[in-house]
């Protein structure tokens, strides 16, 4: 089956399922996946999600900051720097 006919078949019910079946890396019934079929599941998740979802529930999602990225985590990391001992020959 082609793309564009899985993709006019598929509904979120199907998405999940493929979803859960990557994750996992098995079919529902416990078929381990080929990577074939990997690959074909994640091009229809990934164009499914594409038209169907809004980017921050899509596969590989990421914020365009990171909530790490503040004052404090750059302070810490300094601290650490200035914490660090260095020993010369005598």
């Amino acid at each position: 089956m082609q793309l564009d006919a899985f993709l006019e078949k598929m509904n979120p019910a199907i998405h999940q399922s493929l979803r859960q079946s990557l994750e996992l890396g098995k079919w529902p019934d416990g078929r381990t996946m080929t990577q074939e079929e990997r690959d074909a599941s994640l091009q229809a998740v990934i164009v499914y999600e594409y038209q169907h979802l809004p980017e921050s529930e899509r596969i590989g999602y990421m914020p365009a900051k990171c909530g790490s990225s503040g004052k404090k985590h750059d302070d810490k990391i300094e601290a650490e720097e200035a914490s660090i001992l260095r020993f010369q020959d005598a």
